[in-house]
């Protein structure tokens, strides 16, 4: 028997297009990372407190999954890719007066608004990915397109690694390793942190002028449709049977703790680092290391997909990531921070493939809605890496360091994601023998 085309060749012009928008969120994610440290330097703050930086961002998620997917049901998809591009090139934009009033709080806003739009790019964008061909390979096209997310990552790590980290004058050293910051007086305090705001503002402004492109190119790109009977759906009913489907429930569930723990692996780097008297500069290259093998991993776990059950694979790979965070916690030194780097080979299908299982047996009807609440449990992104950083600003756990500590939480996060594998791959055989 002939197996289905992965991507059809009348979808592939859309198939290309959209996989750039994975690209772009994956440049924001990213680049926001480290500004949780480099806020934290600059307008001196706990760990905690900088950590609002992800609560915003991945706020933005959870409060526009949902508006999101009413808007695509009531329109299309092309305009709900349209709008997300707009957004987030207004939110990108408004860095412009956070930096001029040098306000943490109007970071947090610009970086709200401009994750009202990623929202509205990944309700969008993952379910119209598994539409664009068979079923059979639906999963592995959004491993596929996911895949170039880590692109877009590497990117804003690189920027943030190479352009913003380097040229912060707050994280400059003495020869001990110590931030001479904290030492200065309140006059070039400010003369600091009005030049430091501005290189954290610009790769926000340029990246709003690419999005900006994107906008164009895709207002008069032709793309399918894949909306006009969810319109016609009853919001009600649709409810009904999201609520009723116990893989799809439990998979945004599952999501939630991913995300979370995805978030906090990479946002904590600098810091797991920092407690080993290594600069943000330095750490975030530990961080570019940890995303090509995440990269890596997306297209090896593609390929291994096709000869191992996807939910297998997942359970599998959810083990490995518990015993490097296992490392990550005990072991102190550098030997622990090569296991919290090793984390993303093992998170790297974590992300499309929980989703591809959770919608696998949703149909085309419920599909927006039913990605929406997907994306929505991104929330995870924004409650457990505040919680992390009140660990670490204890200093002391247990008699370990308190970064080391903190990173029990991902690792409950991976016990739970392995728990969805195993529970959805003995439902599968039991499909299978039925």
């Amino acid at each position: 028997m002939k197996s289905s085309r992965l991507v059809e060749r009348k979808y592939l012009v859309p198939f290309v297009l959209l996989t750039v928008l994975f690209a772009l969120w994956g440049f924001a994610n990213d680049i926001t990372n480290p500004m949780v440290a480099a806020f934290g330097t600059v307008m001196e703050l706990p760990v905690a407190e900088a950590s609002l930086v992800q609560f915003a961002f991945y706020g933005g998620y959870a409060t526009m999954a949902v508006p999101a997917a009413l808007f695509i049901r009531r329109y299309s998809y092309k305009n709900g890719i349209m709008l997300g591009l707009a957004l987030y090139a207004v939110g990108a934009f408004l860095f412009i007066p956070a930096a001029a009033y040098q306000q943490f709080s109007f970071f947090c806003i610009s970086l709200y608004v401009l994750t009202f739009g990623l929202a509205f790019l990944e309700t969008t964008a993952n379910p119209f990915i598994l539409s664009l061909g068979s079923k059979d390979t639906a999963t592995r096209r959004l491993n596929l397109a996911q895949a170039f997310n880590p692109l877009g990552s590497l990117m804003g790590m690189a920027v943030a690694s190479f352009v913003v980290l380097p040229d912060l004058w707050s994280d400059r050293r003495d020869a001990a390793g110590n931030i001479l910051f904290s030492s200065l007086s309140e006059a070039e305090k400010a003369g600091i942190r009005l030049h430091d705001l501005a290189v954290i503002r610009d790769p926000y402004v340029a990246i709003g002028l690419v999005v900006l492109i994107m906008l164009i190119v895709i207002g008069i790109t032709r793309m399918p449709k894949r909306d006009t009977p969810e319109a016609r759906g009853s919001l009600r009913i649709t409810f009904r049977r999201l609520a009723a489907n116990r893989a799809y429930v439990e998979g945004v569930f599952t999501q939630m703790f991913y995300v979370a723990a995805q978030i906090m692996v990479w946002t904590f780097i600098i810091q797991y680092a920092d407690n080993l008297g290594i600069n943000k500069a330095t750490a975030q290259a530990y961080n570019i290391v940890a995303m090509v093998f995440f990269l890596c991993g997306r297209f090896i776990s593609t390929f291994l997909m096709r000869y191992v059950n996807t939910c297998l694979l997942l359970a599998v790979f959810a083990v490995f990531a518990g015993l490097c965070t296992l490392g990550t916690i005990f072991i102190v030194g550098l030997a622990g921070l090569y296991c919290l780097v090793a984390i993303s080979i093992f998170m790297s299908l974590m992300f499309p493939t929980i989703y591809g299982i959770a919608l696998e047996n949703v149909s085309h009807e419920d599909a927006s809605l039913g990605a929406a609440f997907l994306v929505m449990a991104i929330v995870g992104g924004a409650i457990m890496p505040p919680l992390q950083g009140m660990i670490i600003d204890q200093g002391t756990v247990l008699g370990l360091p308190a970064v080391n500590a903190s990173f029990v939480l991902p690792l409950i996060s991976f016990s739970v994601v392995c728990a969805y594998g195993i529970s959805q791959y003995r439902a599968s055989r039991r499909t299978a023998a039925a």
